[in-house]
């Protein structure tokens, strides 16, 4: 187990091998150590150089820091990984977790809002958690100031789950550390970056799509236009859960992404009787098209400079693609994944890829 472990950090450490290319390397090759002999062969077919691969060593240090913290990983498929998050195309491929692993069992909801929430806001967000806490319901948000802390705080006794954009060591924001350390006890902490990685603006919409595919259903209880909750609601949008927003008064400015939202046919929430309506229809309508990948045998090199061409700087969708193709599926995603280790494919939102 613990060699797998070490293959598996040296796989997703390794520079350019994202979520996405990760799942599909393990599903192609079988393990993590038969991926890391075919990275180079693969970013040469795909006409660039090899990336640098993490070393063992590297890989080893960060199992003791995490062991040493308290902390433990769970892995894509294996043992308490969540189930919901699971069937996300980009979930995580390892999760660093301290605290209580157990409340991944339990069905959850995601309360996000703003950071510089109303007091109303944030006394109703702790209410909203403290009542979907006595239905056996874990709270899952994103350990940020406002309406997340307070969701925290109301479910705290009854089971929270905290997803941090930095490392599992970093308290951010620095008045959270208190929190972030009772959640260690009583709760869960939730990090996708390695120990000591100071959280940047960049890692957030990450930590998102972690909070959204946790969860049976998003609510937003209060947002500006642009935010990061609106992020998060789109994210949960996309993976068929369900989005529901606290309408506010057309005055603030701070309830204009909810009443948003609610114009663009998230469920209205009032209570956490609501929720619980909302939340009862099936907990994930997510295609897995994941599962798709490689439901053909790549037909060799023959196909890679047709899907190349296809490609441009404007990112396009996969399954147009392989219509354009004709191509296997396979075919066209063994090219995409010999582009991606080669440095010169982007892979986008909504399952888009576009040539660098």
């Amino acid at each position: 187990m613990i060699e797998d472990l070490v293959d598996r950090l040296r796989l997703l450490r390794t520079p350019g091998i994202g979520p996405v290319t990760f799942r599909q390397l393990l599903r192609r090759f079988g393990s993590a150590s038969a991926a890391l002999e075919a990275v180079p062969e693969l970013a040469r077919r795909g006409g660039g150089k090899a990336p640098v691969l993490r070393t063992r060593e590297e890989a080893e240090r960060e199992i003791a820091r995490v062991e040493k913290l308290g902390a433990r990983y769970l892995a894509l498929g294996q043992g308490l990984y969540p189930r919901l998050l699971a069937e996300l195309e980009d979930a995580p491929p390892l999760l660093i977790a301290r605290g209580l692993v157990g409340l991944l069992d339990r069905a959850a909801v995601a309360i996000v809002g703003a950071r510089n929430a109303s007091a109303a806001a944030c006394r109703f967000a702790r209410g909203l958690a403290h009542d979907l806490g006595l239905q056996d319901v874990a709270v899952v948000s994103g350990l940020a100031r406002g309406i997340d802390s307070a969701a925290h705080d109301g479910a705290l006794e009854s089971g929270t789950i905290g997803v941090i954009a930095g490392g599992i060591d970093i308290f951010y924001p620095p008045e959270n550390q208190a929190r972030q350390e009772a959640m260690f006890e009583r709760g869960l902490v939730l990090a996708e970056m390695p120990p000591a990685t100071e959280p940047r603006a960049r890692h957030f919409p990450y930590r998102n799509r972690i909070i959204a595919g946790l969860s049976a259903g998003t609510v937003v209880v209060e947002a500006a236009p642009r935010s990061g909750s609106l992020i998060t609601a789109r994210l949960a949008a996309e993976a068929g859960r369900e989005v529901m927003a606290v309408p506010g008064s057309p005055l603030d400015p701070r309830a204009q992404g909810c009443n948003q939202l609610i114009r663009d046919g998230a469920t209205l929430i009032q209570n956490a009787g609501d929720v619980m309506e909302a939340v009862r229809q099936p907990e994930s309508r997510v295609r897995a098209t994941s599962d798709i990948y490689y439901a053909d045998e790549p037909d060799g090199e023959d196909a890679a400079g047709l899907i190349e061409g296809l490609l441009g700087p404007s990112p396009v969708p996969v399954d147009e693609i392989i219509r354009l193709s004709g191509a296997p599926s396979g075919a066209v995603q063994m090219a995409l994944l010999e582009l991606d280790l080669a440095g010169r494919l982007d892979r986008h939102a909504g399952g888009k890829v576009s040539l660098r």
